[in-house]
């Protein structure tokens, strides 16, 4: 997995919540990778901290929560820092979530059309300001580091590289405006064909409901159509067409309002009835031909058309499509282009090599004085001291003009600061808590002395492993040390050529962003090819019902259809299945994988069963007790499982090729106010030693990408051989899948 890109990354991850019977340790110390395009299945009973791990990641925990420790780091930030701003411009537009009840996770009394685009009209304006923001900076790093690596001091050069800056801005926006012309008449044009297919469709059924109103729309869109690069030589033929339907759908007020009695009585439609409904369709089929042979012309370089528009003072040659392209872009590539991509590679370049030598002094001085933070005791004045000029050093290293961000550079200050504090506080907190057990213990033996039966019982003691803390201070500084070095290693060895158009593109992604805007007629575009690509039929009549009006199954899939609205980078399933029949769980399944191949997600799947991930997940973590007790590929899991608890929930899982009974996981899961000392699984698991109830295991490695966290991997520890029922089991899913 080292060369897939992390898009989420939880580490030491620590929720507890307030009660009134006391603190319940929900999340203990979980760590995960979830990488670009994969989909990490969390597996485990209720209770076991599934959905607590991800109600963390999108900000939504409840408010008795306690965040404890730990980081979730998403794209150079750690969400457990931000606050509710932060989370504003990632839930929902980034991170994307589907809940287990789709019925609570719509509002009843709202039409399922605004509550789909609502999000996206939200969203639309924040991502706006992010993006000019984003613009901005970027392009004054840019400059600033042209200016480094090619003025040299010289004002006359630097002038030349501000105003490359200045005119890449204005023509860019020069370009949005061109294209966001030609987007509009195209979306106009699309949602025109549709609504017309549709149209004719229900005049040839004869189920037409209001012709009119329908008629109306369509040829609003199909005058919003009409545009030099969309539809241009036939708009002449289109505007008679149009002009054509007007005249038969034209009513008098009178007319209009015995219409609208008739339908009120329960007549059939007097203006359904009375149309020339052939000459509308013949009419309607004509516009339907134009649009459609629109829809297939290619679409202008408008990037190279606005920079020519803009510098030219010249008009546009009349010259086909394909003849104008490639006659702009040698323009742009000859008067501007080759030299600001040459710029542009010689900013990167400097960039680079500052951060590399940046990041050499950072390691250097890490090498120096790593022993600070490795001793028994750490020396508060020191530890504060160096992690403040560790702080400012790794800071200085980052190379903020790399678009791929090192997460463990962005976050290093927050993640330092985070584990000292722990460290520190720990050692103050478990000298509270030693005499909390001592005073506690003492009342209980006292009362017991006394012949009495307490009606209560000591609480084991909450204690911060000061090792583990120290250690996990050691590992942050070592992972984020491991990433520079590793950098440093590679040099130069970088495509900057690559990297220079990489910036650019960027810069015109960002750009779009801010010019883009999501108006209602586009929302509901977007909101009814939705509802199509998650299956739902008739989404035109589907997007004016209510939540009631739909299945357990079809309420799911506009819950999909909401999530997906945004284009987000992580899905969040949690239980999506849970509440429906089998067969519409299948359906559901192949739906979220379906999108997920179509729009390279990253998806975190929760759920208690096994037997759904089966065939979708490329990775699983099983999770119990707060804790991750084994984590691998989908085939580790499933083909070589380690664990007990895994071997358990295997055992359990429903198999319609043997008539053997499931064996069932005995017992509860323990109550995590008073969390085990040792393995939570211990109590329950019938291969447990004496050592299960004493001490935690850790994570044993079994291979690069299988781990586990159990005693029985040690090795002094008795060879368990995996039960009978479920190597039969593993060997009939390996037959089933053609073998591994």
């Amino acid at each position: 997995m080292e060369n897939k890109e992390v898009k989420l990354s939880v580490k030491n991850l620590v929720i507890s919540f307030r009660t009134a019977n006391g603190k319940v340790q929900a999340v203990r110390n979980i760590n995960f990778d979830l990488y670009k395009g994969e989909t990490l299945a969390i597996v485990g009973e209720s209770g076991s901290g599934k959905s607590v791990t991800t109600r963390a990641i999108m900000g939504i925990l409840a408010a008795n929560a306690i965040k404890e420790g730990g980081e979730i780091v998403y794209d150079g930030q750690d969400l457990m820092k931000i606050g509710e701003d932060g989370f504003h411009k990632i839930r929902g537009d980034k991170i994307a979530m589907i809940f287990q009840d789709p019925l609570s996770s719509l509002n009843p009394i709202m039409r399922i059309g605004k509550q789909m685009t609502e999000a996206m009209l939200i969203n639309g304006k924040l991502s706006q300001k992010e993006a000019r923001k984003d613009f901005n900076s970027t392009l004054k790093l840019l400059n600033v580091n042209m200016d480094a690596a090619i003025a040299g001091g010289d004002k006359q050069i630097a002038e030349q590289n501000a105003r490359k800056c200045r005119d890449f801005d204005k023509f860019e926006y020069k370009h949005l405006e061109l294209e966001g012309a030609y987007d509009r008449a195209k979306n106009n044009a699309s949602e025109c064909l549709y609504e017309t297919d549709n149209l004719l469709f229900e005049i040839e059924k004869n189920a037409v409901t209001d012709l009119p109103s329908e008629v109306k729309e369509i040829l609003k869109l199909a005058e919003g159509s009409v545009h030099k690069y969309v539809i241009n030589s036939r708009a002449g033929e289109l505007m008679a067409a149009i002009e054509k339907i007007k005249q038969y759908v034209k009513l008098s007020l009178p007319e209009a309002a015995l219409d609208f009695a008739c339908r009120i009585v329960g007549k059939k439609s007097r203006k359904v009835m009375e149309m020339k409904g052939s000459d509308i369709r013949d009419q309607l089929t004509a516009i339907r031909e134009i649009i459609a042979e629109a829809l297939e012309y290619p679409m202008p370089n408008f990037f190279a058309m606005g920079y020519y528009l803009t510098f030219s003072e010249e008009p546009l040659p009349d010259l086909s499509v394909e003849e104008l392209n490639v006659f702009l872009r040698k323009y742009l590539d000859d008067n501007f282009m080759l030299d600001f991509i040459a710029s542009t590679k010689s900013a990167l370049i400097k960039s680079h090599e500052e951060g590399l030598a940046n990041k050499q002094t950072a390691v250097d001085y890490i090498n120096e004085v790593m022993h600070i933070f490795e001793g028994d005791m750490l020396k508060r004045s020191e530890v504060y001291k160096t992690s403040r000029k560790l702080i400012q050093l790794i800071t200085k290293a980052i190379d903020r003009l790399e678009i791929h961000k090192d997460n463990y550079a962005y976050t290093f200050a927050s993640s330092i600061k985070a584990a000292i504090s722990l460290y520190y506080n720990g050692i103050r907190r478990n000298r509270i808590e030693e005499k909390r057990f001592a005073k506690q213990t003492a009342a209980y033996e006292r009362k017991v002395a006394k012949g009495k039966t307490p009606d209560w019982k000591v609480a084991g003691k909450n204690l911060v492993d000061l090792d583990n803390a120290k250690a996990d201070i050691c590992a942050i500084i070592s992972k984020v040390k491991e990433n520079f070095v590793n950098e440093i290693a590679k040099g130069d060895a970088h495509d900057f050529d690559a990297k220079a158009v990489e910036m650019i593109d960027y810069l015109k992604a960002k750009a779009s962003d801010v010019a883009y805007k999501v108006t209602r007629r586009m929302a509901k575009a977007r909101a009814l090819k939705l509802m199509e690509e998650v299956g739902i039929p008739e989404p035109k009549r589907r997007y004016k019902q209510y939540p009631f009006e739909f299945s357990g199954g079809m309420r799911q899939r506009i819950v999909i259809a909401i999530a997906l609205s945004a284009n987000p980078d992580i899905l969040i399933c949690d239980e999506p299945t849970t509440a429906l029949d089998v067969t519409i769980q299948s359906q559901i399944l192949e739906l979220i994988n379906k999108v997920k191949k179509e729009r390279q997600l990253s998806v975190i799947f929760i759920t208690h069963d096994l037997g759904v991930v089966a065939n979708m997940a490329d990775r699983v973590a099983v999770m119990y007790a707060g804790k991750i007790v084994e984590i691998g590929t989908a085939e580790d899991v499933f083909y070589t499982p380690a664990h007990p608890y895994t071997w358990a929930l295997l055992s359990s899982m429903p198999d319609l090729d043997t008539k053997e009974k499931l064996e069932a996981i005995p017992g509860t899961p323990p109550n995590m106010i008073y969390p085990p000392k040792g393995d939570a699984f211990a109590e329950r698991n019938k291969y447990a030693m004496e050592i299960d109830f004493e001490e935690q295991p850790p994570m044993f490695k079994i291979s690069d990408t299988h781990y586990a966290a159990t005693w029985l991997l040690h090795p002094d520890a008795p060879k368990i051989e995996i039960p009978k029922i479920i190597t039969d089991r593993i060997e009939r899913m390996k037959n089933k899948m053609g073998g591994v």
